[in-house]
């Protein structure tokens, strides 16, 4: 039986988005993470690291409440694009972003800290910039950190069930990614169709795993 693609190509569309996003925002929010002194460092860490314990659909009730037409978010996106947040690709895609933003963050944070600021500080004693110290000497240091980064993140978004299904609800070509087209498989006892998505996930998840192992294992952190 031929899988259900619609789904799979969605999914794909929407892991490759907020990855993307996710990267850009996540490598300078690291970076202020892993060098800055202050105490709000540590609030700013608990708000990152929520996503990872609080229940999907929590989360994914109150930023559809965020969303919604009637919060300054929402009624601000509406006025500018003539369509809702809420039920949408686009409102995936915030969705998406907040709740994988741990799963950039962190792996990248753990980099930066253990290149420290040795290598940094030499760089600057021969005059190199700011800028130029982040990209010709933090960066090509922190390449595990951002191949554990991007995986992750994009396999977490793959996975995610509760938000989308709380944000996006499930409309056909617009929000029906794999996990809610699994769910309502099961729910009309379209097990055949069940069973080759989740065969795709499974097959997926146990490459990720492999891919993160194999990046910690081929591409050390060089130490301060």
């Amino acid at each position: 039986m031929p899988i259900e693609t619609g789904p799979l190509l969605l999914t794909l569309k929407l892991a490759s988005v907020t990855t993307v996003i996710l990267l850009l925002v996540g490598t300078p929010l690291a970076w202020w993470l892993a060098h800055t002194p202050r105490r709000a460092k540590s609030v700013v860490e608990a708000a990152t690291a929520l996503p990872l314990v609080l229940p999907p659909t929590v989360l994914g009730f109150y930023l559809l409440i965020f969303f919604s037409p009637d919060s300054p978010l929402g009624a601000a996106w509406l006025r500018v694009t003539g369509t809702a947040l809420t039920f949408s690709f686009q409102g995936l895609v915030v969705a998406s972003v907040i709740y994988s933003l741990p799963f950039t963050v962190q792996p990248l944070q753990a980099t930066f800290e253990a290149i420290g600021r040795a290598p940094l500080e030499a760089a600057a004693v021969i005059g190199a910039s700011p800028l130029d110290r982040f990209l010709t000497v933090a960066s090509p240091m922190a390449l595990r950190g951002y191949l554990t980064a991007t995986v992750l993140s994009f396999a977490h978004t793959i996975g995610e069930f509760g938000v989308v299904l709380m944000v996006g609800g499930n409309i056909p070509g617009q929000t029906r990614v794999v996990s809610i087209a699994v769910f309502e498989n099961v729910e009309t006892l379209d097990y055949a169709q069940a069973h080759a998505l989740s065969a795709v996930l499974l097959v997926f998840s146990f490459a990720v795993l492999l891919a993160v192992y194999s990046i910690n294992r081929f591409f050390p952190v060089r130490l301060r």
